[in-house]
């Protein structure tokens, strides 16, 4: 039993095709169908007709009802129904497994043409339902007949059905709206298709394609019934719009033709004639060609009416041709003495312009010499002026006063004529009394920004010379008093080298009586700085904006104070260099009485052991020379010698040892030998420097000098510089980061403190010049 699985299949795929266009569709055709509101639904969408309303009951007659409908709907088509009807059927189903089942109707009565006119491709035929629609070829001639750009027909293979089914399937889905209800394996696969679902596909198409033609028509008779409308449409608008631009521009011409306002000059009631005559020569002849071309449109647009059996044109209310006539009779009545009017009152206005004319002459000339002069009178360039540019202001003050007296007259003479307009009852009596007024008003204005002026200039002249009194006086106690301050500096910072008590102390009581003048100093600082202070007074009490420094002198307050302040630190740290001398020199003054004492205690015993020590030593500097490698031996010994022979009383005794030390060079066999060994030329460099004048002497001094010079790890000015190039990485200047990073703190002061700025080509800010400061180490310059 029940339907076949194929046409079951294609049937629903059919019907769902139309119900989505409701919004609805089936899945099941023996139990969707059962109420028979579906199918109906079916029917009232494929016919575009609508059925009987339904019944909406669940019980079985309801459902009786609803698929008789159906079928009496169907039977309405001219469609036979035979031994089909809804009663003692139990369900739909069963009706539709009747031999002659209702969908096939449905088939037959709405698609009447199944077999389409095939024109291309050419020799074309559909012989049966089954077989000639197999191979695809009849799908793909259906298409190509009414859309050709969707398949190109003569690629097709008719060995190849399953690909022309396919195409012919995919293509209808996506460019027809045609749902795919078979599928090609089950064509292909079948000895013969069920004509059923291949006549249900095949009317899907039909409708596609015929909707598509009823709609080409229907759209060209819809468009030339609305071309026709359009144009009538299109002429009723014109009608409209030009009728009411006319309507308008008559109303708005009247208001204008009718305003009799007197204007308030000549030029502006001659200016209206001139409208007047405009209106008349160019405004007006257009618009009666704009009311004759709208009656000949009228009558056009109601003619065409009546010839295309459409009702007659009836003008929006108020825009008959009547009315429009009524417009136009009203607009010219309001021309009439308009012009008239017009030239009386330009004559009316030539009689008060004179007099008017004498005012404005009179207002002007008076008002142009005003003109900037509250501006002058409120500037306030004396606040930034110098003493001598305010008495010269004052003078040109003066001078302005005397301008103003003699501007009275005109002043008076301007309020006459005013009142006189005023007695004639002149048109713009107002404008005229605002400008007199304002001319009153702006002249006791003058009056007073003069008077208050002049008090200013005096004020300022005053507060000017009492300020320039104060810094002359300060520039003649500043300047001393800051060349006090300088020297004292130098003195404080001057370095002393004294050698006895008796020195550092004369230095201490100097220093002392220095300290003694301070208070007397800082009296004198505070009265210059009260002097500055009472100028800074008056500038803030009376607002006067100075326009530049003291003219006297260029020594401020903050370079006193900065210098007073050095000053006061300096004191201090002089105090401790003093006490540290006074204390050094103390302790030298009591090593000399010690030493003293000692030394003539130990002088005869030096006398006796003489002669041993100065073997000792010739010993060793034997050795030296003959033994390079044993110079720090004899350096040793060297010292100890030194410092043996360098009080006051072996010196004489030392001096003895050298020359006979030299005298006995020439007795002393390895001695004399060992010096030959050494070369003549040593001897005679050693010579040259401790006997330069060749006298056959050696003092005791030279000999020391020479003998320090020889042992002592000596440096240069060359030397130094060198080591202060390599900190500076090989440039010509060295900066003061470098010497605070590579030096000790207290000596990277130093050199900072006294190195002097260098200036050559390659400076940068803050390059000083070690060389010149090396070079002044070694007293080659000045540091």
């Amino acid at each position: 039993g029940g339907l076949g699985l194929c046409w079951a299949v294609t049937f629903t795929a059919w019907c769902n095709s139309h119900l989505r266009k409701a919004g609805t569709q089936i899945e099941n055709i023996e139990e969707d169908f059962r109420d028979g509101l579906k199918l109906m639904l079916l029917l009232e969408v494929i016919s575009g007709e609508r059925l009987a309303k339904p019944e909406r009951g669940k019980m079985r007659v309801h459902k009786i009802s609803n698929v008789n409908k159906a079928l009496d709907f169907i039977a309405s088509k001219g469609v036979k129904l035979v031994s089909i009807g809804a009663e003692g059927k139990e369900t739909m189903v069963e009706i539709l497994r009747l031999e002659t089942k209702p969908s096939w109707c449905l088939l037959s009565c709405f698609c009447p043409s199944l077999c389409l006119s095939l024109a291309e491709p050419a020799h074309f035929a559909l012989f049966c339902l089954s077989h000639s629609w197999k191979d695809g070829l009849g799908f793909c001639a259906l298409i190509h007949r009414h859309r050709p750009e969707l398949i190109d027909y003569g690629k097709l293979r008719k060995d190849d059905p399953l690909t022309n089914l396919n195409t012919a399937f995919d293509v209808a889905e996506k460019y027809l709206d045609i749902p795919k209800m078979l599928d090609a394996e089950d064509i292909v696969g079948t000895a013969r298709p069920d004509e059923k679902a291949i006549m249900t596909y095949v009317s899907s198409f039909y409708h596609a394609f015929s909707g598509a033609q009823k709609a080409e028509t229907a759209a060209n008779r819809i468009c030339k019934v609305l071309a026709v409308n359009q144009e009538n449409e299109q002429l009723m608008e014109d009608y409209e719009k030009l009728a009411s631009d006319l309507l308008e521009w008559i109303r708005r011409t009247i208001p204008w033709l009718e305003n009799r306002a007197p204007e308030n000059t000549m030029q502006a009631m001659q200016q209206k004639l001139e409208d007047f005559r405009d209106y008349r020569r160019l405004h007006k002849p257009p618009k009666v060609q704009e009311k004759c071309q709208l009656e000949i449109n009228f009558n056009t647009l109601q003619t065409k009416l009546r010839l295309s059996n459409r009702p007659a044109f009836m003008p929006s209310e108020g825009k008959m041709v009547s009315d429009i006539n009524n417009a136009w009779g009203g607009l010219e009545q309001a021309e009439k003495g308009y012009e008239e009017w017009l030239l009386n009152e330009i004559r009316r206005l030539e009689r008060l312009d004179h007099l008017a004319e004498k005012f404005r002459q009179k207002a002007s000339i008076h008002e142009s010499w005003t003109d900037g002069k509250e501006a002058m009178l409120q500037q306030k360039d004396y606040e930034t002026a110098t003493l001598s540019e305010i008495k010269a202001l004052l003078k040109k003050h003066e001078a302005f006063e005397s301008d103003l007296a003699a501007h009275q007259d005109r002043v008076e003479q301007i309020a006459a004529i005013a009142q006189e307009l005023n007695e004639l009852d002149y048109y713009d009596s107002p404008s005229v009394n605002a400008r007199c007024q304002k001319i009153c008003d702006q002249w006791d204005n003058l009056g007073a920004l003069t008077q208050k002026r002049r008090e200013a200039l005096e004020r300022t002249e005053k507060l000017l010379e009492t300020i320039d009194q104060l810094y002359l006086e300060y520039a003649k106690r500043a300047a001393p008093f800051n060349n006090w301050m300088e020297g004292a500096m130098e003195d404080l910072q001057d370095t002393f080298i004294v050698h006895t008590i008796e020195e550092i102390q004369g230095l201490t009581t100097a220093h002392e009586q220095f300290k003694a003048t301070l208070p007397d100093a800082d009296k004198e600082r505070q009265a210059i700085l009260g002097i500055h202070n009472e100028v800074s007074k008056i500038v803030q009490t009376y607002h006067v904006n100075m326009a530049g420094t003291n003219p006297y002198t260029t020594i401020t307050p903050q370079e006193i104070n900065g210098k007073w302040e050095h000053v006061r630190q300096l004191v201090p740290r002089r105090d401790q260099a003093l006490m540290e001398e006074h204390a050094r020199q103390q302790q030298n003054e009591r090593l000399r009485k010690q030493f003293g004492a000692q030394a003539n205690v130990i002088g005869p015993w030096i006398q006796t052991k003489m002669e041993v020590q100065l073997f000792s030593f010739s010993f060793s500097f034997l050795i030296c020379t003959q033994q390079p490698d044993k110079k720090e031996y004899f350096n040793e010994r060297l010292k100890l010698f030194l410092f043996d022979f360098a009080f006051p009383a072996v010196r004489c005794a030392a001096e003895q040892f050298l020359l006979t030390f030299m005298a006995l060079l020439p007795k002393c066999p390895g001695l004399h030998d060992s010096l030959v060994l050494q070369g003549e030329a040593e001897f005679a460099r050693i010579m040259s420097i401790v006997d330069p004048n060749r006298m056959g002497v050696v003092t005791f001094q030279a000999f020391i000098d020479f003998m320090s010079r020889e042992t002592a790890d000596t440096d240069t000015a060359d030397q130094v510089m060198a080591s202060f190039k390599i900190l500076a990485g090989d440039k010509n200047y060295i900066t003061v980061d470098e010497l605070r990073r590579e030096l000790p703190p207290d000596q990277a002061e130093y050199c900072i403190a006294r190195m002097a700025p260098y200036n050559g080509r390659d400076a940068v800010p803050g390059a000083l010049d070690y060389m010149s400061f090396s070079t002044a180490l070694y007293g080659e310059s000045d540091l």
